[in-house]
């Protein structure tokens, strides 16, 4: 199939399953407005993200990489009224359009952006949180998930996107950083006696990738 064919089959789906919503469609505008790369999650990959955790009734979710705020929507409508979210972002101009939309979202009151590198600001983090959704730089991966392990509990899901690099995670000898961090991601999924995992090849909208996703257990 082409990506034209993926693309339709996607449309179908969000146009069936999805319904239209005025603040996540502003949230997707604001990255064309700003001329930002198109790496948002895909609409039916943002309501999976919600019923995984409306059906894992989260409390408290964790995540890695912003940029507008369109997957923190979808995650924190699947928060109860006192739930919360952290999310972090790098780039200070995202999370400036990313707390807008945000507030256009009535979510404001159960989301907190804080700015700068992740990989800074997650030791300063308390837990424990029900889910953790890493989105960001690839090459910290690793890094990013040995941190999702320490402030997650038994019962917590942790989702990690863009594991399949379109079809590139399978080179071994591969000397793309985002490739190697997220291979060594994966092998840390496999090794861990914590928790089950596994991940998943996707075709969409968003052309071929994937995600990872993991029950801590102990």
């Amino acid at each position: 199939m082409s990506q034209d064919q993926w693309g339709a089959v996607d449309d179908y789906f969000v146009s069936l399953l999805v319904p239209s919503d005025d603040a996540r469609d502003a949230a997707l505008q604001s990255i064309v407005d700003a001329k930002m790369p198109l790496m948002n999650v895909a609409p039916n990959q943002g309501m999976l993200l919600h019923l995984l955790a409306r059906s894992h009734g989260v409390r408290s979710i964790l995540e890695i990489g912003t940029m507008v705020g369109y997957s923190t929507i979808w995650l924190a409508r699947a928060l109860p009224a006192d739930g919360r979210l952290v999310t972090l972002e790098i780039n200070p101009d995202y999370a400036a359009i990313a707390r807008a939309n945000i507030e256009r979202a009535g979510l404001a009151n159960r989301v907190e952006i804080q700015v700068g590198p992740a990989i800074e600001a997650l030791p300063k983090l308390s837990g424990p949180f029900d889910l953790v959704f890493i989105d960001a730089d690839k090459v910290n991966n690793p890094a990013y998930l040995e941190w999702a392990l320490r402030l997650t509990k038994p019962g917590s899901l942790i989702i990690i996107d863009n594991v399949v690099r379109s079809g590139a995670v399978t080179d071994l000898n591969s000397t793309d950083a985002s490739v190697q961090g997220t291979q060594k991601a994966l092998a840390m999924l496999a090794e861990n006696p914590r928790i089950v995992s596994t991940a998943l090849q996707t075709v969409g909208s968003k052309g071929y990738d994937g995600f990872a996703i993991a029950l801590v257990t102990e």
